[in-house]
Order: structure tokens, then sequence, then C-alpha cells
């Protein structure tokens, strides 16, 4: 059991952060992206259907570590404090530009709501990027400021970025696409998406090997109760996120949602 609770925890992670992380990317060079307001609304449009999907794989991989794994998620809780309360700041920030945007027509309300996507979803990227950065050193009791952990959370941050920008040439068309794709590369936005979620998945796993998830995992009786309940969900969960994604397999063409 305690292996497959293990499986099912680095299999949230990784769903959160190779669709999440697209959108925290985009968001993240909103202003880049979209140089007007008319500009930035498609922009928007593109990670709007989807957004609200791909947190709830943070939903469920935060599930499963409570349920799962209650010892070690108090250890990460108290540990990574700060990174922890600037992604959780971050995150309000954003979805709050993201909600709020489209509820007064006025440029002044526009600009400071795509002004909070863009810092919040900068503020998520560095959050997790120093988190990462944490437990890939192997340290889960304190954050970590040394030079070289802290440059390996801001490459992480610009991979976000870059996952980020390759989604919205895959979501975007027009000048909007090209933009994109001058910024991320020119080797082709589904390549370099396929490339920097799997550097994505790397990256969870392998700061999955450093913690210390066998020995931390709840009592039998505890796993026996959940693991079998989320084995329940799970396919539920990917059906419903393959659903969402064929549904707005389109590109953006004009505004719409947020």
């Amino acid at each position: 059991m305690e292996i497959v609770a293990v499986g099912l925890l680095a299999f949230f992670a990784i769903g959160y952060f190779v669709l999440g992380g697209a959108d925290i990317g985009v968001g993240m060079l909103l202003p880049f992206l979209g140089r007007d307001r008319a500009e930035r609304r498609l922009v928007i449009t593109g990670i709007a259907p989807v957004f609200l999907g791909n947190e709830v794989w943070l939903v469920a991989t935060a599930g499963v570590l409570v349920g799962a794994f209650p010892d070690l998620e108090g250890e990460l809780l108290t540990g990574l404090f700060p990174a922890i309360v600037g992604l959780l700041l971050g995150w309000v920030v954003r979805d709050a530009g993201l909600w709020l945007r489209h509820h007064i027509e006025r440029p002044v309300w526009q600009g400071l709501c795509d002004t909070a996507i863009a810092l919040g979803s900068w503020a998520v990227a560095l959050a997790w990027g120093w988190a990462l950065s944490c437990l890939l050193s192997g340290t889960t009791d304190h954050v970590v400021t040394e030079p070289g952990a802290l440059l390996i959370g801001l490459a992480i941050t610009l991979l976000f970025g870059v996952h980020g920008l390759a989604f919205a040439a895959l979501r975007l068309s027009g000048t909007l696409r090209e933009r994109a794709l001058r910024l991320s590369g020119p080797s082709g936005e589904l390549r370099t998406f396929a490339l920097t979620g799997a550097v994505m998945a790397l990256l969870c796993l392998a700061a999955g090997f450093r913690l210390p998830l066998v020995r931390s995992a709840a009592d039998p009786a505890t796993l026996e109760l959940l693991v079998p309940v989320l084995l329940v969900i799970t396919p539920l969960l990917v059906l419903a996120q393959v659903w969402l994604w064929r549904l707005f397999r389109h590109r953006v063409e004009r505004p719409l949602y947020l």
C-alpha cells in the first residue's frame, strides 16, 4: 500500500506541474505576450477554460500528502513555511486577477488585474522553484539560502516561463502565437511543450526520491481506507481532464470566458 500511495502522489504532482505549470508560465509572461488590453484578453482566454481544472491536481496532491504521509506533510509545512506562504499569496493574487478582470470594463482596473496575474504567477513560480531546490538538496526542515540552491530555484522558475510560452503557442493564433514562438525558441511549440513537460516530470521524480516517503507513510489501516478510494477517483479525474482539454482544443480566435 505504501508503494501505491507513493505512486499516486507522484502521479498527481507530475500532473500539476505539467498542466498547472503551463498556465502559470503564461501568466508570468502576460505583459510580454499581450502588448495591449485586447491582446492580453486573448492570452487570458487561452488559459481561462483550463486553469481551475489544472489546480485540481494540486489539491489532489495536497490531499494525498496530508492523508497518506501526515508526518512528512507536517515537516514540510513547518520547514518550508516561507516558500509555502509565498506560494499561497501568489496563488490568491493571480486567481483574484483572473476572476475580477472582466467585472469592470475600465482600463485602470483591467491593468491592475493584469499586473496581479503576472506578479502572482511569478510569485507562484518563484515559490515552487525555491521549494523544489530545497527538496532536491534533501532539505525539508528549513529553506535553503545558499547561492547554488537559489540559482537552481531561479532556473526552475524560468522553466515555468518557457513551458508557458510553448503552451501559449499551442493555444493562441496569429500574431500572439508567432510572438510566443519567437520567445520560446525555434523547435516548435509541441516539441518544446513536450520537452519542458518532461523536465517538469523529472524534477518531481528527483525531488520525490529525496524524500523519505515510504518511511513516513501513514499506518496500514489508514492506507487501506485511503488508497482504494484514490484508485477509484483517479481515473475519473483523468477522464474529466481529457474531456476538458478536448472540449477546448481549438486555438483562441476571439476573447471569451474571463
